[in-house]
This record gives C-alpha cells, structure tokens and sequence, in this order.
C-alpha cells in the first residue's frame, strides 16, 4: 500500500487552485470547478471542496468547520538559497509570510508560508 493522492479540503476550490497554480507554479490536470487535480508525480494532489465529499461519504464531519492546523505540505528544494530565493518569489507573487527561512538547530534550512485558506506549508532543503 501506498499513498498516491494528497486533497486539500475547501470552501473555494477555484481560489484555492489559482494561489496553487500562479503562486506555487503547480499546472492543471483536471478541472471539474469544485474538484482540481494539479500535476505533481509520483504523489497526485488535488483541491476539493468539502461538499462534494459530505455527498460522496455522507460523513458529517466534512459539514464541520475547521480549526486549527491539520496538515502540512513540504516542499523539498536543493539548497539553502533555493529556499531564500523561492521563499521571497513566492511571498511577492501573494503568499502569506509565517516564518523567514532560517536554519534550524537540527540543521534544516526551512521557511514558512501560508495559502489563502490559512494552511501552513513549509519549503525546505536537507543539510549538506
């Protein structure tokens, strides 16, 4: 078994996969308006809006709003100036800043944003 797709949950899928598309620089595989699967291998990742998975499960707790930070998205890059520079490219293209990159004490060199839903995500590279 493995993972093979990662779905952000939403209010607005259209919003949400615009700041992935023009921000972020993810492309569109399918379209469906409430449903936007966006290219990314080997793991596929897509932006839903939550009714369409209340219809689809019945489950109540896709009604329920949410709160708080549930997941994270971390995007690897090759260096600590790949992050400083996609970091300030994607803050002046409308991120939200959370945290400068900064190298943390276990050696990472990490930055923090946020999309327009409030989900935090984080750009990373490994220590050499």
């Amino acid at each position: 078994m493995k993972i093979d797709l990662i779905t952000i949950l939403t209010g607005d899928a259209p919003k949400l996969s615009k700041f992935y598309r023009e921000v972020l620089g993810f492309s569109v595989v399918q379209n469906s308006g409430k449903y936007v699967e966006l290219a990314n291998t080997p793991v596929r990742f897509a932006i839903c809006e939550r009714p369409i998975m209340t219809q689809a499960t019945g489950h109540k707790s896709y009604r329920e709003k949410p709160s708080g930070q549930s997941f994270e998205l971390a995007f690897m890059l090759d260096s600590p100036a790949e992050v400083d520079a996609k970091y300030a490219e994607i803050i002046a293209n409308g991120a939200t800043p959370v945290k400068a990159p900064a190298t943390m004490p276990w050696g990472m060199h990490t930055a923090f944003f946020a999309d327009p839903d409030g989900n935090i995500h984080e750009l990373f590279c490994h220590p050499k």
